[in-house]
């Protein structure tokens, strides 16, 4: 990516930016050149993606649950979907983050493990149990009829994107994506959890079993707390990897995704 200082770049140039960049739409590539003001103002909207994600996810599950095919192969088919919408990034991401994790050395040697591009035994482990059990919750969503539910799940998944970039972390590399995000987000991460901790609170009336009209506690309870686990989970995740790497990267936001995506599903599942 070509970089400069120019400008900063206004909500509607990052939301094109996250769009193109994490989605497989096709848009035309952004004509700005990367910095770190286009940077931040593309993981600023990160959570508009989430949310487009998630509807269309809920959309796919919706249409498939009103056909014979089982509701586990439903939950197979969700993740693919996920997966093919954003181009495996994140799964690549998570597989290089766990494999930099498990391996011995200092952050230089984690680093070189991230970048080699090669998935190693704790990669690939990661993958297939992070792959199954969002299937797996996923499926057992839509036997519930639970669709405000998978939108909730993957838009959490993509608000923890923007907590990972929180002011305090800086790069693990002076180059790459990470150089561009890390450090760029301070009152987005406010606004962007009040907005889905809201959303946690709607599914009183959109995820409960009961007639709209009546609030229901308990889908309120369990949503806030997914937000809540993903959260925490997220911070210990980015501190961690700062101490194990030296800062954050681009792979390590594509493990944030995946895992607390992972997190929110089974705890809406409670």
């Amino acid at each position: 990516m070509a970089t400069d200082h120019r400008s900063p770049a206004g909500p509607l140039t990052g939301l094109w930016s996250a769009l193109s960049w994490l989605t497989v739409l096709p848009l035309p590539q952004p004509q700005h050149a990367w910095n770190r003001h286009t940077g931040g103002a593309a993981i600023a909207a990160v959570p508009v993606v989430g949310l487009l994600l998630g509807i269309t996810a809920a959309a796919a599950a919706f249409g498939l649950a009103h056909t014979s095919v089982p509701s586990t192969v439903i939950g197979v088919l969700l993740v693919v979907l996920l997966a093919l919408s954003t181009r495996g990034m994140h799964l690549d991401g998570l597989a290089d983050t766990v494999d930099g994790l498990g391996c011995y050395g200092d952050p230089e040697r984690v680093r070189a493990v991230m970048r080699s591009g090669d998935v190693g035994p704790f990669g690939a482990a990661a993958l297939v149990l992070v792959l199954v059990l969002q299937a797996l919750c996923l499926a057992a969503l839509v036997d519930a009829h639970r669709w405000y539910a998978v939108v909730l799940a993957v838009l959490i998944g993509r608000v923890m994107v923007v907590l990972a970039c929180r002011r305090g972390l800086s790069s693990a590399n002076p180059d790459g994506f990470g150089a561009l995000v890390a450090g760029t987000q301070r009152f987005s991460i406010a606004v962007w959890c009040g907005f889905t901790a809201a959303a946690a609170l709607a599914a009183g009336w959109l995820d409960a079993p009961i007639a709209p009209v009546a609030f229901a506690p308990t889908p309120a309870v369990t949503a806030l707390a997914a937000l809540a686990a993903a959260c925490a989970g997220t911070w210990l995740l980015t501190r961690h990897c700062a101490r194990r790497l030296g800062g954050i990267t681009g792979d390590v936001l594509g493990a944030v995704i995946e895992l607390s995506t992972a997190a929110a599903l089974v705890i809406l599942l409670v």
